[in-house]
């Protein structure tokens, strides 16, 4: 009996040590049901902001290798985006803490210096979105130790070469208002590589931190022009505060009729309904009372009633009327409201000569205070950004000599 115990102990001692020396059991066996390409074809759904689909590809590819670090990274950007759309603050700082483990998980299970480079953009991105303190900090942080590392970019999954962190960098410099620096980083990704895929996002950074850092050079904006450089899109009653803050419109405008009396007789006919508790009435009333074209309350079908829509984007051709507009107003110059006319063909693909806006746009591309494409098309219904904003005020008030 006792011989029969001994020999059954020893049978499962070995038992043990061979189910101790054997392979896990594989969670994911088919071919593309892998964690590489769960975790790449989530990093592209994220690139087009479907953050759902991507949690569904990174869960996917923990539950397949629980180890793989950067699911990890890719899901503490996404739980950094969740945190920053939640209004409440219990739930904004659950996804908080979610996004750290995720970021904690990916540094432990780094095996290769190119985990360590998804790891440093994640956190570089995580800081990037919830903005907590010193965030610009961690992100410089990262950014130096992601381009220390000795990558081989054939086997960086998603983020293809090292010129990545650049972009991210430039991004976060956007973010925190360092213009200069922005566009310093997105020019270093253009010239790292001639088929980066980052090019492409790259330029259209660098592109628009140019123009804020032509349009802010030389002239002191006050809040709402700084703010107003960095919008993608321009609404009406913003716009409207640009002007009157930064062309001092009502000085402006005043100063060209010399009697007093007559200027403080000069009030807007109404204030719409939808400015009367809007937070830039005063500004738009300035506008109302000279006139400006381009910027005009509008009739309402559904209320029946002249409204000025202060959430609506401006449009370039808006923003042409507008300018136009100041510019006669101030030089007094009437013959720059039909300069153009009688064209028979117009320079712009986009823009006949018989449009009603087609003379406000020659007066101002010709001044250059507006740009066209490459292909000589002025994109007269695209919303006017707002870097292209600031920078025709800045050309104006050179023009008008406004100091």
């Amino acid at each position: 009996m006792k011989n029969f115990l001994k020999v059954f102990s020893v049978f499962i001692c070995m038992a043990l040590l061979f189910a101790g020396c054997s392979k896990p059991v594989m969670k994911c066996t088919s071919p593309e049901d892998n964690p590489r390409h769960h975790y790449l074809k989530g990093m592209d759904l994220l690139e087009e902001n479907k953050v759902g689909d991507a949690t569904a590809k990174f869960d996917r590819a923990v539950y397949c290798d629980e180890k793989f670090s950067s699911a990890h990274s890719a899901m503490a950007i996404v739980e950094a985006m969740k945190a920053s759309s939640q209004k409440t603050d219990g739930y904004r700082s659950v996804d908080i803490a979610k996004a750290m483990e995720h970021l904690k998980a990916a540094k432990k299970t780094s095996e290769t210096p190119e985990d360590d480079f998804a790891y440093h953009l994640a956190s570089m991105r995580v800081n990037m979105i919830l903005k907590q303190a010193e965030w610009l900090d961690e992100v410089k942080d990262d950014y130096k130790d992601a381009t220390k590392l000795k990558v081989d970019e054939k086997k960086l999954i998603y983020y293809n070469g090292k010129e990545a962190a650049s972009y991210f960098m430039g991004a976060a410099y956007l973010d925190a208002r360092e213009f200069q620096s922005a566009r310093d980083k997105f020019g270093e990704v253009l010239s790292a590589k001639k088929d980066s895929k980052w090019n492409a996002f790259a330029e259209s950074g660098w592109k628009k931190t140019d123009k804020i850092v032509r349009a802010l050079a030389g002239i002191t904006l006050g809040d709402v022009g700084k703010e107003i450089a960095l919008k993608d899109s321009v609404k009406r009653g913003d716009m409207a505060a640009l002007f009157v803050d930064e062309l001092m419109l009502e000085k402006l405008f005043a100063g060209r009729i010399p009697v007093k009396s007559a200027v403080d007789k000069k009030q807007p006919d109404f204030i719409p309904a939808d400015m009367l508790n809007n937070a830039f009435r005063e500004e738009v009333k300035t506008m109302m009372k000279w006139e400006v074209r381009g910027l005009e309350p509008v009739y309402d079908n559904t209320t029946k009633a002249f409204l000025f829509k202060p959430d609506e984007p401006v449009s370039r051709k808006e923003f042409a009327l507008v300018l136009e507009d100041v510019l006669l107003k101030i030089t007094g110059d009437e013959g720059l409201s039909r300069a153009y006319f009688g064209h028979e063909k117009s320079p712009f693909p986009d823009v006949p000569a018989t449009s009603a806006w087609y003379n406000a746009i020659m007066n101002i591309t010709t001044r250059n205070m507006m740009e066209t494409e490459l292909s000589g098309e002025f994109r007269p219904n695209d919303n006017i950004d707002g870097a292209e904003a600031v920078l025709a005020i800045r050309v104006l008030r050179q023009r008008l000599n406004i100091n």
